[in-house]
Parts: C-alpha cells; structure tokens; sequence
C-alpha cells in the first residue's frame, strides 16, 4: 500500500532541522510528503511554521504513514523511541544514530523484513556544506532507493557511500572533524592576537588561510606534502614554524585524539 509521507522523521533536533532544511528548501522534497514527529510541541510548532511539513507527537502515526522512517534522536533515547514505534509494519529505515548498528535498530523494532541504512553526518551539513559517510547496503537491490537516500543526503554535502565497518572511522574524522578545525581556528586567532592583531584582523586571516588551503587541496592539482614544501622556504619562516610543530608530535597529537573519538564510537556500539 503506497505511503501518504515520502519522508517520516522522529525527532526535531539540530541535525533533523538541518536535514529537513536542506531537503525542502533545495526543492529535492515537497514539504507535503514529509512528517516528522517530537515530543516537543515548540519545536514542531517552528519547523511547520518555517517549513510547511506536517508535525504531530505520535511516533506511531509517523511510522505508518511514511516510506522511509528516519530516526534523528539521540542514541540513549533510542530504546524508548522503537518501543513507541513496534507495533507498526516498518520496512525502510534511515538512521543519523551515532553508535547505533543496524542490527541493534533491527531487534528493537522487530517487525517484518526491515532494511536500514546508516549516516554519519556532521555539523556543517546545516549550512549544506557537510561531508558525511552513509551505509545503504541494504537498499542494493533497489536502485531507486539508493538513489533516494544518496540524493537526500547530497542536499547537505558530499555524501561516500561506505560500510557500517567503516562508519567508527568516519565519526572519527568528519563527524567530530568540524572540532578539530575550530580549535585550530580559535588557536590561530589567540596567536594572531598575541602578536597585535585585532580579533576581527585575526578571525579573517586565520579563516580565509583555512578556507584557501582546504580548496587548494580538494583541487587535486599537487599532493600534499609537496604543498607544505611550497610554503617552506629553505631558511624562511614557515619552515621554523613547521619544525615546532613537528617537534611537538603535532600529526601524534591529532592521530591520538582521532583514536580516541573511534574509540568512543566503538563503545556505544556495543
């Protein structure tokens, strides 16, 4: 039986509005095929205002009337969300879940032949600038499918469709990635400041000098240790920079705290 909702999502959260943003206002989905559920009236009140989708508190309602079911909760609510939601026949299933595995999703809602497929996205997809790795193995079979939920997730950013094996590792790098450059970012400025910059003098270098880095490296054009060469002049001042932080264990440092995400990923899979 065709589905009134092209789209159901539980949960109302940052990444869901960010999601449904993108879907909406990139025109990929009317908001009249999408529901979303939460049982926080206020926010379901400012995404129908801002976006035209159908709201409601009932998750129930929500995995009935949709084709695919996305679940944007947080992984310790989970257990009470799927319990909310087992009595329904639920067949497509679409989770942004840190840590949650397919089969764990599975087993909770227990009904039918389910097929998931998992996201990890990260915070710039709100500004449809993310990077984010997406399991759809499941969905094979049906190119339609697939193409559905690369293309829902392609309103936010660069989708690679990856394993769930490898989806601790994209946690590890893109999901909590965002961090990392902020703090270099951050870091920057108070440097910039140090040394007589302004905040606004610095934030501008410091962003831009980020932002222009990053293209040269997506343009493909050298690999990336003969980039850092180009900026280190034999006996010029990049060089001296460079040599404290190797000296420091700068690339140690941030393999550590990349081990450390994965690590933490790993656990609440389990």
């Amino acid at each position: 039986m065709k589905k009134r909702y092209k789209l159901g999502v539980i949960g109302c959260g940052f990444m869901a509005g960010a999601i449904l943003k993108g879907v909406v206002l990139s025109d990929f989905l009317s908001a009249r095929k999408i529901i979303v559920s939460d049982p926080d009236e206020d926010k379901l009140r400012a995404v129908s205002d801002e976006l035209g989708v159908t709201t409601t508190t009932d998750n129930g309602r929500v995995a009935a009337e949709c084709e695919f079911l996305l679940f944007a909760v947080k992984p310790q609510s989970f257990d009470d969300v799927a319990r909310s939601v087992c009595d329904v026949r639920v067949e497509k299933v679409i989770s942004i879940m840190a840590g949650i595995e397919k089969n764990t999703i599975k087993n909770a809602l227990g009904v039918g032949l389910i097929k998931v497929a998992r996201c990890m996205p990260n915070l710039p997809c709100s500004i449809g600038s993310g990077a984010m790795g997406v399991d759809m193995t499941d969905f094979n079979a049906n190119p339609d499918d697939t193409q559905f939920i690369s293309m829902l997730f392609g309103c936010l950013g660069t989708v690679l469709s990856l394993p769930e094996s490898k989806l601790d590792a994209v946690t590890g790098i893109s999901g909590s990635g965002p961090a990392y450059v902020f703090m270099f970012i951050d870091a920057l400025i108070d440097a910039g400041k140090k040394h007589g910059l302004t905040a606004d003098e610095a934030t501008t270098l410091a962003v831009q000098t980020v932002l222009g880095g990053a293209e040269m490296v997506q343009r493909g054009e050298k690999p990336l240790t003969e980039l850092i060469m180009n900026v280190c002049s034999k006996g010029g001042t990049t060089i001296e920079a460079v040599k404290v932080l190797e000296e420091n264990n700068f690339r140690g440092i941030v393999d550590n705290a990349v081990d450390a995400c994965v690590r933490r990923s790993e656990e609440l899979s389990r």
